[in-house]
């Protein structure tokens, strides 16, 4: 009979085998753990490549709307430039505007201001001193040339009008009268009219800055938030550590199996394990759950790693895809900012096209108002050379009246001795010897001559002469004074 062995080894044996399955379970539970780790450290790889690559892309189209700000801002600039040159050169013509039709305005007023003796215009109910001069009531004006001079002051229609003292001057007319008033406004009225249609066309691109200011923004607004990428690098530098972490641990897992496996085998053989080994088994079997809790955590570490890189994957994408929309959005601001500027481009033409117009409108309205200036001038002057042909005129009718008056008392000396003679030697002389000598005197009459009419001017009061003279003075005053300054 076989001694029985020693009670020792039948109770060891099934603790061991519990100890192998122990360490067999630990050992695939590890090497499943680590082959997700693996996996999720490769799929972490190519998500870091996914995101670098995404945010490149992402940068790229960043840089581009950037590009086309700047561009939209120079287009808002050089548009506003432009505008303000335009504004300039209107603000100029408007200055110059002022200025020729205030100057307009004053000799209008001046004008309005200036009287006109009733005899200039009233001679002929249809006369006008800028309108056909119709004939008098007599043919051509032309007097009789067998009246006396003295008869012809008498028919004189302006001596007659000068005797009346009571005229209203507040109803006599002024120089401004005789203007076209119509026509001045028909002027004006197109300097107005040409005046509103530049602000018509200017009005068609005041807009465009702040068009493309509200675009831009609304762009902008529109455009992804910025998010910072996780730090990848670091990331995937802790997931190679932990892995390699990991990779030990599976080591420690695989020794420890092949030791429990080896001892079951030895005590299946009949050598069976000292205490101390038996303890060193046990002690390692017990450190089997604090391994398999760090796998754990290394593998959440991981794939907390990887949730962050595809957060940030799906983030970049996003960015992407609504940078894209925002690549379309740049393309119509573009096709608007082309638009913008051709559409200036025909504004800055026209504009200078009206400009132009509008001088050459100024330039009637200057023409206007040196006419008007030259006309109360010419005035002035019509005056005091009706003035000058008054003296004149009544000098030579002191001179006839002088000869008149020593014809008609030389003929009648000379009648009272051809009377005296005919009286003392007449009756002894035959009648039919010297006919003539019973012949009175010639006696003379000075008249225009033969074709010409008496000279008939208007008559001018002494203080409308005295103030126009002394206008007239001051202005060649300062004609003289600017021609010595020019010099």
């Amino acid at each position: 009979m076989m001694a029985s062995p020693p009670t020792g080894t039948h109770s060891e044996k099934p603790h061991l085998v519990s100890l192998v399955l122990q360490s067999k379970k630990a050992l695939q539970h590890g090497e499943q753990l680590c082959s997700k780790a693996n996996m999720l450290t490769n799929a972490s790889a190519q998500c870091a490549v996914d995101v670098l690559a995404l945010d490149a892309k992402v940068k790229w189209i960043s840089e581009a709307v950037l590009e086309q700000f700047r561009l939209a801002a120079s287009v808002a600039k050089s548009i506003e430039h432009k505008r303000a040159q335009l504004d300039k050169q209107i603000r100029e013509w408007d200055t110059s505007r002022s200025q020729r039709t205030t100057a307009l305005d004053t000799i209008l007023e001046a004008l309005g201001t200036q009287l006109v003796p009733p005899d200039f215009h009233q001679t002929s109910s249809d006369s006008s001193l800028f309108g056909s001069q119709h004939t008098l009531d007599r043919p051509k004006g032309i007097i009789n040339p067998t009246q006396s001079p003295s008869a012809t002051v008498r028919d004189n229609p302006f001596g007659r009008k000068a005797s009346k003292r009571d005229i209203d001057r507040t109803k006599w007319k002024t120089l401004r009268d005789f203007v076209d008033e119509s026509a001045i406004e028909e002027v004006l009225d197109a300097v107005e009219s040409d005046r509103t249609r530049l602000d018509d066309v200017m009005s068609t691109t005041y807009d465009y800055p702040e068009t493309l200011s509200t675009t831009v923004s609304s762009i902008r607004d529109a455009l992804p938030t910025s998010i910072a990428p996780p730090p990848i690098e670091s990331l995937l530098i802790a997931q190679e550590k932990t892995t390699t972490d990991m990779a030990r641990h599976l080591e420690s897992l695989a020794s420890h199996y092949d030791q429990m496996a080896s001892a079951l085998h030895d005590s299946e053989a009949g050598i069976s394990p000292t205490e101390e080994e038996m303890q060193a088994m046990n002690r390692d079997t017990e450190e089997l759950p604090s391994i398999m809790a760090e796998l754990e955590d290394d593998v959440n570490s991981i794939l907390e790693a990887h949730e962050k890189l595809l957060l940030a994957r799906t983030a970049v994408q996003e960015q992407l895809d609504t940078s894209r929309s925002t690549l379309d959005d740049l393309d119509e601001l573009g096709d608007i900012m082309s638009d913008m500027l051709r559409k200036q481009q025909e504004v800055e033409t026209d504009c200078q096209d009206f400009l132009e117009a509008l001088q050459q409108r100024l330039l009637v309205v200057e023409d206007l108002h040196h006419r008007f200036v030259q006309y109360q001038s010419s005035f002035n002057k019509l005056l005091i050379e009706i003035a000058r042909r008054r003296q004149y005129r009544e000098a030579v009718e002191k001179i006839v009246e002088g000869m008149m008056t020593q014809l008609e008392a030389m003929t009648e000396e000379e009648r009272r001795v051809r009377d005296d003679f005919n009286s003392e030697y007449g009756a002894h002389i035959p009648a039919d010897i010297c006919l003539c000598i019973e012949n009175p005197p010639t006696r003379w009459e000075v008249v225009p001559w033969p074709g010409d009419t008496r000279e008939v001017l208007p008559e001018i009061d002494s203080d409308t002469l005295a103030q126009v003279s002394s206008t007239v003075t001051r202005a060649s005053g300062r004609h003289c004074t600017d021609a010595s300054e020019g010099q």
